[in-house]
């Protein structure tokens, strides 16, 4: 069996710095750990051994990162099948923590931390943090979720690896969030930007100028968002707003983080993770530029190491500019959010790009499936601008609905309302009500 020490006895220098390695550098230190991460799935995971042997490879196949489009992908459901331990590569006495998705739309999946596996990831959030602005010494309010969810715990002991100090807020409460802005003076303010919106907003009502706060930067995540979501972010708040990705199955938020100086993309932490893009229809791997599903797999994860996992997220993969590390386009859609309407597929993103053009309109919404008949029938329900008179709303109903049929070419039902409750954290932006 592959010892967890084992695992890392490849290194390339310290840590500090890695992300200013040389191509070269990074691609022998990624061959070396997906080698010992595969050799650690297959030896300590059945699910792996069985799909290795059934895929006709081993982990002595992989000789270079081409190789690795010879073994099998992971999804949610086979980590799904196998709740709640059965993916885990370490002995129960090893781990340290459990963190677990919300089983929202099924079985929740369960992953699992060693403490090398938390200290690495607190050093990947203290690392993006950095490159998103926030600086040691700065106060950090964290509004993600505590508890079975990756984003408080995760953003928090980054933040405190990084050497700044973090108020733990945790979501909801935004009148005592508010407050807590006002008397504790953060300089920097973590998670999701819808519910950031909703922040906003609650200020404006109260009568409190957002841009008079203490706050210089804004890290968000945990969904996909446009850049007018941006603006109005940046805007409102007169901060930086950047973009931080993770996902629960992978580590949690710090697999990759936009730069403040260049808010151009999301630099993938390459010496913990290799992603590629394929075709998400054919599994096919895509060269680097073209657009398609991103896949993941974990290069020093000891718990609960992933295999070429498929994240649903559409992107693409870029050069590096501020790091030699290679960028992901900004995530805004995901193909299992996809709607296909008369033979239309579209995305809840598209609609937001229209929506956000619209200054009587806010970027809060909800894409509602329903059955009229027997045709699939979409609502979309959209919150306008405080302020709106009854003539604003019909019109911006009559050019969001016009918008929609001339850009993408479907016809929906427009609904501008005065609240659109797609939660206060992590936004949820397709209700599918067809079967119900």
């Amino acid at each position: 069996m592959t010892s967890v020490t084992e695992i890392h006895s490849t290194h390339i220098g310290p840590q500090t710095g890695i992300e200013y390695a040389s191509r070269d550098e990074i691609t022998a230190l990624q061959i070396a750990r997906a080698k010992n991460t595969l050799r650690h799935a297959y030896f300590n995971v059945p699910h792996y051994r069985k799909a290795f042997n059934e895929a006709g490879v081993h982990p002595d196949d992989f000789r270079d990162l081409s190789d690795l489009a010879r073994f099998p992908f992971t999804d949610k459901e086979i980590l799904r099948s196998e709740y709640p331990f059965g993916m885990f590569a370490v002995p129960q006495s090893q781990i340290v923590r459990l963190h677990a998705s919300s089983g929202t739309t099924g079985r929740p999946t369960v992953v699992a931390y060693t403490r090398n596996d938390i200290e690495n990831w607190s050093d990947l959030v203290a690392r993006s943090l950095r490159a998103g602005g926030v600086r040691a010494g700065d106060k950090v309010q964290v509004t993600f979720g505590y508890g079975l969810f990756t984003g408080g715990l995760g953003a928090h002991y980054g933040v405190e690896k990084l050497g700044a100090t973090v108020i733990p807020t945790s979501g909801g409460q935004t009148e005592r969030q508010i407050q807590i802005m006002n008397d504790f003076q953060p300089d920097a303010i973590l998670g999701t930007p819808s519910y950031m919106l909703t922040v906003l907003d609650r200020m404006r009502a109260d009568g409190v100028d957002p841009r008079e706060t203490s706050l210089r930067v804004g890290v968000m995540g945990a969904e996909p968002w446009t850049e007018g979501m941006r603006r109005d972010l940046e805007d409102g708040f007169g901060i930086d707003a950047t973009d931080i990705y993770g996902l629960s199955e992978v580590m949690g938020p710090g697999v990759a983080q936009e730069c403040v100086e260049t808010k151009d993309g999301l630099t993938i932490w390459e010496d913990h993770f290799y992603p590629e893009i394929i075709n998400p229809e054919t599994g096919e791997v895509l060269p680097d530029g073209e657009y398609g599903e991103l896949v993941i797999t974990s290069l020093t994860k000891e718990a609960f190491p992933v295999v070429r996992y498929r994240t649903h997220d559409l992107t693409r993969i870029l050069p590096g500019t501020a790091f030699s590390m290679r960028r992901i386009d900004k995530i805004s859609a995901r193909n299992d959010d996809m709607i296909i309407l008369r033979g239309v597929n579209c995305f809840p993103s598209q609609f937001e790009e229209i929506i956000v053009e619209d200054k009587t309109l806010r970027p809060r919404y909800q894409c509602i499936l329903s059955k009229k008949g027997r045709m699939d029938h979409l609502t979309l329900a959209v919150e306008h601008a405080p302020g709106c008179s009854a003539e604003d709303i019909t019109l911006a109903t009559q050019r969001l609905s016009k918008q929609i049929k001339d850009r993408i070419g479907i016809s929906v039902q427009v609904e501008v309302r005065d609240r659109v409750d797609s939660g206060e954290g992590k936004a949820k932006r397709l209700l599918d009500l067809r079967n119900q």
